[in-house]
């Protein structure tokens, strides 16, 4: 059974700083194309950062430069650097392969809100 186990997330005031944590158990993300996804209050969930094929990484339009996506393969665990954070990046952010499947239950996702 596949697990994602968000953390990291909280209370910043814009243009501060975060570091998203998830750990994966039940596959090994090394062989797969991982990716941080987020929802907003009455928003679809939307991807945020995702690796793809040929090493690259894609980045939604309203991240890039901001957000860096990584991963530990030795930990199993997909971290997500946010920077310049804004009021817009409020959401619960998740982690799940890129492509998600239906076999695999999301996870709680962890809580971001960036206000003054």
């Amino acid at each position: 059974q596949v697990q994602f186990v968000e953390s990291g997330g909280g209370l910043v005031q814009p243009g501060g700083s975060l570091r998203l944590s998830c750990a994966v158990s039940g596959i090994s993300i090394g062989i797969y194309y991982m990716a941080w996804f987020r929802q907003a209050p009455e928003k679809q969930r939307e991807l945020v950062a995702g690796f793809s094929s040929g090493g690259n990484i894609d980045y939604a339009n309203s991240v890039k430069g901001r957000f860096t996506i990584s991963r530990d393969n030795a930990k199993n665990t997909v971290y997500l650097q946010m920077n310049s954070l804004k009021p817009e990046d409020t959401a619960v952010y998740y982690c799940n392969r890129r492509v998600p499947r239906e076999t695999d239950a999301w996870g709680q996702g962890t809580q971001v809100t960036v206000s003054s």
